[in-house]
């Protein structure tokens, strides 16, 4: 795993857009992975400049995210639809048939592990998936646990988790209880892992993986470990610097 230790959020966003940039520059037609939180917003805000300013062209560009909440309109506040159409989508020249989201189109919740995952297979996989990390190790909805999903599924939201998404919400009764999750075998089979982190809240996850030496489900994060090519950038908080 690479490792990129940065000053503050700012730096580790604009590292972050400087290697998805090169990407599209040097693939038109590449295949992101993205993700939603606060984490990525530097990010996205970086790629929206880069087209605005500099001209990076989108439009050959696919994308799939990782997860969305179920029982939960798409064009709710909080949905990630619209989040990335806020953050991303509605800023550069994407095309809206090549986005991508895993509760999309589908009558019954139990077909979407194998939906979405054949969708990401016939688009060539997944160059660059984008990823940030729970306070507790969780990437997307893949809590700690003893077993984790391998294919995208449905999943009951921890109530760690609601607890933690509530402050989005009027209330805790209104947050989703369940949501459609990218499996950590999805994720895995990405070209490259960007991973981000950011802050004195994420500094115990991104401990166990600067120490590299032990991968758990019981982390989920440490699982990128494993991964032939994975970049971890965090700002110097997270890294206990």
């Amino acid at each position: 795993m690479q490792v990129i230790i940065t000053k503050d959020y700012a730096e580790m966003s604009h590292v972050a857009g400087v290697i998805v940039e090169a990407l599209v520059r040097q693939k038109p037609d590449a295949v992101l992975g993205l993700a939603t939180g606060s984490t990525p917003v530097g990010l996205y805000e970086y790629l929206v400049r880069a087209h605005q300013k500099h001209g990076l062209d989108f439009q050959q560009v696919t994308t799939f995210n990782l997860d969305e909440y179920l029982d939960l309109p798409k064009a709710h506040s909080q949905s990630y639809h619209t989040f990335m159409r806020e953050n991303l989508f509605s800023h550069v020249n994407i095309l809206p048939d090549r986005i991508h989201f895993p509760d999309e189109d589908y009558d019954a919740v139990d077909e979407t592990a194998e939906a979405y995952d054949a969708r990401i297979y016939r688009a060539g996989g997944i160059d660059l998936q984008v990823l940030g990390i729970g306070r507790n190790g969780h990437i997307a909805f893949d809590e700690p646990a003893e077993e984790l999903s391998f294919y995208t599924s449905t999943v009951t939201l921890t109530p760690s988790t609601r607890e933690a998404n509530a402050r989005f919400f009027p209330s805790l009764e209104e947050v989703p209880t369940r949501a459609v999750s990218s499996g950590m075998g999805t994720i895995m089979q990405a070209k490259h892992l960007l991973i981000l982190a950011n802050g004195e809240g994420k500094r115990e996850a991104v401990a166990r993986l600067l120490d590299g030496h032990r991968v758990t489900t019981l982390c989920p994060a440490t699982l990128a470990l494993l991964h032939p090519r994975a970049t971890l950038i965090v700002d110097e908080a997270a890294a206990g610097r």
